[in-house]
C-alpha cells in the first residue's frame, strides 16, 4: 500500500511537465562586433549600439552614425545604455566612468580615484537623474551614488559572494552574484533574493529579466514574480543575448537573431 502514493506522485510529474516560454523567429542581421550593448527598434529597423576594437558604435540600418573611443582610459569594461541620453562607459582598470549624450559626446567624467572617500568600483549601472548604482568592491556593498554632488544616497547590506553582473532601471536594481540574484528598490532595500542555480548572465527589459545558465539555456523571470520559466531557444551559439520590447535577440558572433517571446 505504501507504493500507491509514490506512484501517483510520479505520474503527476510525467503528466504535467514544466511550463516553457516559446519563441518565434523574426529575422537576422549580419553584424561583426565584440559585444552588443543595446538594440532599439525605430519604425521597421534597429538602432544598434555595440563595441568593436575597443570603440563604441551606434549603427542605423547599414550606416554607422556615431562612434566613441578613449585610448587613454584603456579597455571598455561595460556600457550602460538604459538611458539613451546619458550613456555610461565604464573603464574598470582606471576606476572611471564617462557619461555620453545620444551623439556620443562627453558630458561628464567620474574618476573614483579622486573622490573621497575613495571607491574601488567593479560594476556600474544607471540610476535616476544624476545617480549611479555602483558596487564598491572594497566594502562588498551596493551604493546609489550621485555623481554631481558626490553623495551616497543609499546603501545595501554587504554581500558575501562574487558579483557577476549589475543591471538597473530607474526604480529597481538587480545584482547577480555567484550565490544569489538580488533585487533592490531605489533606497537599497532588499525586495527578494533568489538562489543562483548556475546563472552566469542576465538581461533586463521593462522590469522583466532573462537569465542565462552555464549550459547556455535561457530563462524568464517576470517583474512581479519570483517564478523562473525556461525559454525554448533554437540551437545557436549564444555569445550574447538581449531583450527589447518582447523580442529576444541572440548574437552568435556573425548574426544578430531576433525572436518573439510567446507568453501564455
Amino acid at each position: 500500500m505504501r507504493l500507491i502514493p509514490f506512484f501517483f506522485f510520479f505520474v503527476s510529474i510525467v503528466a504535467f511537465p514544466q511550463k516553457t516560454i516559446k519563441t518565434t523567429f523574426v529575422k537576422k542581421i549580419e553584424l561583426k562586433a565584440e559585444s552588443i550593448i543595446s538594440v532599439d527598434k525605430v519604425s521597421d529597423f534597429e538602432v544598434i549600439k555595440y563595441i568593436d576594437n575597443n570603440t563604441l558604435f551606434r549603427k542605423h540600418k547599414d550606416a554607422i552614425i556615431y562612434n566613441y573611443s578613449n585610448v587613454q582610459l584603456g579597455d571598455i569594461t561595460t556600457v550602460d545604455a538604459f538611458s539613451p541620453l546619458k550613456i555610461k562607459v565604464f573603464y574598470k582598470n582606471f576606476n572611471t566612468i564617462v557619461v555620453l549624450d545620444n551623439r556620443f559626446s562627453e558630458m561628464d567624467k567620474i574618476d573614483f580615484n579622486t573622490i573621497k572617500p575613495y571607491k574601488n568600483i567593479s560594476h556600474v549601472s544607471t540610476g535616476f537623474g544624476s545617480k549611479l548604482w555602483v558596487f564598491n568592491q572594497d566594502l562588498q556593498q551596493l551604493e546609489l551614488f550621485n555623481y554631481k554632488t558626490g553623495e551616497v544616497w543609499a546603501k545595501a547590506l554587504p554581500v558575501q559572494s562574487l558579483v557577476i553582473q549589475l543591471v538597473s532601471s530607474y526604480t529597481y536594481c538587480w545584482l547577480l552574484t555567484e550565490k544569489y540574484l538580488y533585487k533592490y528598490d531605489a533606497y537599497g532595500s532588499l525586495i527578494y533574493k533568489i538562489e543562483n542555480k548556475n546563472y552566469t548572465a542576465l538581461a533586463l527589459n521593462y522590469g522583466n529579466i532573462v537569465l542565462q545558465s552555464s549550459d547556455k539555456s535561457l530563462y524568464y523571470l517576470p517583474k512581479n514574480s519570483q517564478v523562473i520559466t525556461p525559454i525554448e531557444t533554437p540551437k545557436l551559439l549564444i555569445k550574447q543575448f538581449l531583450v527589447t520590447r518582447g523580442s529576444l535577440y541572440i548574437y552568435d558572433n556573425e548574426f544578430l537573431h531576433e525572436y518573439q517571446l510567446i507568453k501564455d
